[in-house]
């Protein structure tokens, strides 16, 4: 079995919250809003996690469309992340949307696929943090 290894670097140079992260090639800012000290410069590591599995739903969906040469024309995916403090649970909401020349199979279809993108399917399984 063969692993899939992708590595990003935050680099945080005593600016408050601001965090630049790189892959090497790409660069994302990360920082706070205003009301918890941060500039908002970028979003939030929270915010970030979510964009993960948005985008990667709508880049799924994309390409799955595209294969089948569907008139897809516009995919919205929002998402929420809701923790219960109670029961120290994570819930991700995930809504999706589409434009387009579309049937009602082929939408239901859709949001299946959305939710066979990585990041859902890394996401939905057990998760371990190793820190060096």
């Amino acid at each position: 079995m063969t692993s899939n290894i992708h590595t990003v670097t935050a680099y945080n140079a005593n600016e408050r919250y601001r965090t630049i992260i790189t892959d090497n090639t790409n660069q994302v800012i990360a920082d706070e809003p205003i009301e918890v000290g941060g500039t908002n410069q970028g979003l939030s590591p929270s915010q970030l996690l979510a964009s993960s599995l948005a985008s990667c739903s709508a880049i799924t969906v994309r390409m799955y469309a595209d294969r089948k040469k569907w008139d897809l024309n516009e995919i919205i995916v929002n998402v929420s992340i809701v923790t219960d403090p109670e029961t120290k649970t994570t819930k991700f909401k995930k809504q999706v949307d589409f434009t387009g020349n579309l049937d009602d199979d082929q939408i239901a279809r859709l949001k299946q696929i959305a939710n066979k993108c990585p990041v859902h399917v890394v996401l939905s399984n057990p998760i371990e943090i190793v820190t060096d």
